[in-house]
């Protein structure tokens, strides 16, 4: 069955250490010329003027710039359109989690679905909200052990 929405899949490159410092540098240029700048776009020109201008918005820079700044960090960028829907394999892989986990989850009514005939699929936008919510919980149970820990004096 083909698919009506198309997808990009974008792996991040391999960046040489002189790289990931040019994707840095260039994340601080634009970040410091967004915030000298209250216009609601920039035009991009080339030196010699050869090539046509182009304004991008400012909020499309910001973007850039955060994802110039994650891969200059050597972090893994995603793009994945927002309305996609995932199935259970996808989105246990999305949350580093098994299957069997994400269906727990769905049966007891934690992770948004709908069905679509026998099979579940999580709205993207859905999945994001959970994982937020879960490191959420993460970092509260962390920050209670932490705080048992001083309370019997075992933290060093």
């Amino acid at each position: 069955m083909a698919t009506l929405q198309r997808e990009r899949r974008l792996a991040p490159p391999d960046m040489t250490p002189e790289e990931a410092d040019m994707a840095r540098l260039a994340q601080r240029f634009i970040v410091e010329s967004l915030d000298h700048s209250r216009a609601a776009s920039i035009t991009l020109t080339s030196d010699n003027g050869d090539e046509p201008s182009v304004s991008v918005p400012t909020k499309t820079l910001r973007f850039i710039a955060d994802v110039l700044g994650a891969l200059s960090e050597r972090q893994p960028v995603v793009f994945m359109p927002a309305k996609r829907e995932l199935s259970t394999v996808e989105a246990a892989n999305f949350l580093n989690v098994s299957r069997p986990f994400v269906i727990k989850e769905i049966e007891e009514g934690r992770l948004p679905h709908r069905k679509v005939g026998s099979h579940r699929r999580i709205a993207f936008e859905d999945l994001l909200r959970y994982a937020s919510d879960m490191h959420a919980d993460q970092r509260e149970a962390l920050q209670r052990l932490s705080d048992n820990a001083a309370d019997l004096g075992l933290d060093c």
